[in-house]
């Protein structure tokens, strides 16, 4: 009898391409590539029975959702791939245009912002375009690879009444570190309970496994035509992004904390549910 195949939702960026190595090939997964909050939105609607969702989405499901041991998107210091970007003294800001494609991120940068800055600048969501949003707003979150390859430093507004070197970059794992000395979780595999075995948690932390360990490869596979970009990429995968969650680490315990006071309450990592526990 044939074996119905795991729906797995994946991540399309760079960061999370050493995450589903090989898994293509799998038989047991049917993979698809989607943006974080479209990931999220498909595992609240059993569109899909894992995915890579962005870590507060952990917290919005309609039920408490199980996740994989190990496997996620984190850094400690610099991320280079998660960013604010502004005209202005950091205290200044009182509007920010927010690339929302990972929420994510929308409340990494709101907390820090307050935490770091004092301010609670008015949101407003756009396409992540630099000059767009600038010219909207004192600042913009923008994310993923769009983020990783913004040399901010050659934007000029249109009209062009802003010297270039006036845009500030303020990369926000670094922050994060900065302010709490700890990891920040992005994105983690989750899904319903039951809804896959230890061995397809195996398979997955597997694929992990190979994916770090190949990490030129994957690089060079996200841009086979483009030797400038590839070298970005594999410093970007070796310095900046790390691949493994540790249950019940610290850091994420206060990673999953992120809304605590304004949002619903948090489950501790000890009480998290095992996908394939």
């Amino acid at each position: 009898m044939a074996v119905t195949p795991v729906r797995l939702g994946a991540v399309g960026y760079l960061n999370a391409r050493p995450l589903v190595y090989g898994l293509d090939r799998e038989p047991r997964f049917e993979l698809r590539y989607d943006i974080p909050s479209e990931c999220a939105r498909l595992l609240h609607a059993h569109t899909i029975d894992v995915g890579l969702i962005p870590s507060i989405e952990y917290l919005r499901g309609p039920q408490p959702y199980a996740f994989v041991p190990g496997p996620a998107v984190t850094s400690r210091g610099p991320v280079a791939s998660v960013a604010i970007y502004t005209r202005l003294e950091p205290r200044d800001i009182r509007t920010i245009a927010m690339d929302t494609s990972s929420r994510t991120s929308v409340a990494l940068s709101t907390v820090l912002l307050g935490r770091a800055f004092g301010v609670t600048p008015a949101a407003m969501p756009m396409a992540p375009d630099l000059d767009a949003m600038l010219a909207r707003a004192d600042a913009a979150l923008i994310i993923g690879d769009v983020a990783l390859f913004l040399d901010h430093a050659t934007v000029r507004l249109k009209p062009d009444t802003t010297e270039a070197s006036a845009i500030r970059k303020i990369d926000l794992g670094e922050l994060w570190t900065r302010e709490t000395g700890l990891p920040f979780v992005y994105a983690v595999w989750a899904g319903w309970p039951g809804a896959i075995t230890a061995e397809d948690v195996r398979l997955l932390q597997q694929a992990r496994d190979r994916g770090v360990a190949a990490s030129d490869d994957v690089a060079r596979a996200y841009y086979p035509d483009d030797p400038g970009r590839q070298a970005v990429a594999r410093r970007y995968l070796r310095d900046n992004i790390r691949t493994a969650r540790r249950r019940g680490a610290r850091g994420t315990a206060d990673v999953l904390s992120l809304r605590r006071g304004s949002g619903p309450r948090v489950r501790r990592p000890g009480a998290d549910v095992l996908l394939g526990g």
